[in-house]
């Protein structure tokens, strides 16, 4: 099967995941890449994504920008790298190669794969409580973390109540930590874990 494509027929996919679409060939000696592109046929309509030729890589739908490649030094991998996956990209995917032989014919090859992106069942974040009450001496190092399960990624604050009712943010991270406790950082601290 010489300069023949291979890929997937078709490939489920999680939004705001990534995935690969797979193109790979042989290469052979006397033939040489010319062009190689990506094209997405949904509703009907069919536009070019991403194109290599002589003048370097392109890609050409503003939405993938950023969102897409190719490797670049893997000779036979046209393999499309699709990241942050929208609901929207799903639709039919055709990778296609040109090459030129040492008698200058053009040789055409395509390979086509469907792809489905779906959202998986999202649940929210649900912090595992601790246990309430913490006496620790003056002047030790200790830590507060949080955990919580759900749907990634999960963002964490730490807050530390005022007398107001108020709370002050103290950290964005799921732990807490003091190096030299003083007396003055007795008083109650709570977490906030959040996801889309």
């Amino acid at each position: 099967a010489f300069l023949d494509l291979s890929g997937v027929h078709e490939i489920k996919a999680t939004w705001m995941g990534s995935t690969i679409l797979p193109c790979t060939y042989v290469p052979s000696e006397g033939f040489t890449q010319q062009t190689l592109s990506w094209s997405l046929e949904r509703d009907y309509s069919s536009s070019t994504i991403f194109r290599r030729d002589s003048s370097g890589d392109h890609i050409l739908l503003a939405g993938f920008r950023g969102r897409v490649s190719v490797p670049k030094d893997s000779p036979g991998n046209a393999s499309l790298l699709i990241d942050s996956l929208e609901i929207t990209d799903s639709g039919h995917y055709t990778c296609q190669i040109t090459w030129r032989s040492e008698d200058n014919n053009l040789i055409k090859k395509e390979v086509t794969t469907t792809v489905k992106v779906l959202k998986v069942a999202a649940t929210k974040p649900i912090i595992r409580a601790g246990k309430l009450g913490l006496n620790v001496p003056a002047g030790a190092r200790t830590s507060l973390t949080c955990e919580a399960t759900g749907s990634p990624p999960i963002s964490y604050r730490w807050f530390r109540s005022t007398p107001e009712g108020k709370g002050l943010l103290l950290s964005r991270q799921a732990e807490l930590a003091w190096d030299n406790l003083r007396p003055s950082d007795s008083g109650m601290y709570y977490c906030e874990a959040e996801n889309r």
